[in-house]
């Protein structure tokens, strides 16, 4: 069985027992967190579609770690003015397992 469920602002196809990195979310690291934001299910015997959400469906999960991506360069140049700026930036992400996912 595999859903579609959107998990703070971005939309995953998630199945049992996958883990997947989301946008750092407002948990402590072994925390059980749900989801009611399913916006698809599929199984074997078919699919059901939310007109947004499926109504009564659920994802549960587990935080696993909290970590942060690779470092991104944003340099900015302007020619023959001389301006150059140079920053970094690091996304933070939290880690999590997703337990069952609940029709």
């Amino acid at each position: 069985m595999v859903a579609i469920v959107s998990i703070a602002g971005q939309q995953f196809k998630v199945a049992a027992g996958q883990k997947v990195y989301v946008h750092r979310l407002d948990a402590e690291k072994g925390d059980k967190i749900n989801f009611d934001d399913v916006l698809m299910i599929a199984s074997d015997n078919g699919a059901t579609v939310g007109t947004p959400k499926v109504s009564g469906a659920r994802i549960e999960a587990t935080v696993l770690d909290h970590v942060q991506g690779d470092k991104v360069i944003v340099y900015k140049k302007n020619k023959r003015k001389g301006y150059e700026k140079k920053n970094g930036h690091r996304q933070q992400f939290s880690h999590i397992k997703i337990e069952s996912i609940i029709a």
